[in-house]
């Protein structure tokens, strides 16, 4: 059977939408590292299988490119409630997903947002390798940490440009305080309503942006009071909102775009074919 795909973007953030719904899940582990190679594969930073749900309008699957999953893309998710939502000529719709239930909307300006969750602040949640207080880690820099249904590492620099992110991040990444690894953010506050943000994403290298890691990023500057509620988070490959009251979920809103639909080849279908 001919595998469908949908290549889309948030602001750079390249994911793959494979819609199965009516059907059985055709993605493995093995199937998403080849499909997310970038040279004999499709490529992307994660992979969304929309799949039937009684709970919800469809349920979402996600794969990092290596063949990992996890539990919850900001980007992604927005993109499948973005055809989602044109399909069924309506403005809001609910997503399962391992984080639970997203509900997404479609702003007046055409922006999709998503209801993230709440933030997890105990070191058993990011998870780390012992118990520690998650306000202040035991690091240089002395970074803050939370789980937004993935681990987050966040580090307020004064220069962001001073920052070498391909060094620090993998550093990071596998620290032995991560036990599931983490995504590390560089962020540089503007002011109390911005922040220019780096990612190093975990299994990923360097992004142009993420809706997760821009979640993370904004939940960690709110407790360590250096933000406000509602902020405006420049990556790399554009600019997402993020506002969270400091008690309840963590609203994410920004574009996505379609980049092209395709269809793979049986080749790529089968094992031992290329990404092996």
């Amino acid at each position: 059977m001919p595998l469908i795909f949908h290549k889309m973007h948030a602001n750079g953030d390249d994911f793959v939408i494979v819609d199965a719904r009516n059907a059985s899940n055709p993605i493995t582990s093995t199937l998403a590292r080849r499909l997310g190679d970038r040279v004999s594969g499709i490529g992307f930073n994660q992979l969304a299988v929309v799949l039937d749900c009684q709970e919800a309008d469809a349920r979402l699957m996600f794969w990092n490119a290596d063949g990992s999953t996890l539990d919850v893309c900001g980007s992604a998710t927005r993109g499948a409630a973005h055809r989602l939502m044109s399909e069924a000529n309506t403005r809001s719709i609910t997503l399962h997903t391992n984080r639970g239930l997203l509900t997404c909307e479609r702003t007046a300006t055409g922006a999709i947002s998503v209801s993230m969750g709440v933030p997890l602040f105990g070191s058993a949640d990011v998870p780390l390798a012992t118990h520690l207080d998650t306000a202040v880690l035991p690091l240089a820099g002395g970074p803050i940490a939370c789980s937004m249904g993935n681990p987050h590492c966040t580090y307020f620099v004064d220069d962001l440009a001073a920052v070498d992110v391909a060094a620090i991040g993998p550093t990071i990444e596998t620290h032995p305080l991560f036990p599931l690894r983490t995504n590390v953010h560089f962020v540089q506050v503007i002011d109390r309503s911005h922040i220019r943000l780096r990612i190093w994403e975990r299994w990923g290298g360097i992004p142009l942006g993420s809706g997760s890691c821009s979640c993370g990023a904004v939940v960690n500057g709110i407790r360590r009071g250096l933000l406000d509620p509602c902020v405006e988070v420049a990556c790399d490959g554009g600019t997402v909102t993020v506002q969270w009251d400091g008690v309840g979920p963590v609203f994410l809103t920004g574009p996505v775009a379609l980049s092209y639909s395709g269809e793979v080849v049986d080749d790529l279908l089968q094992p031992g074919s290329g990404g092996e």
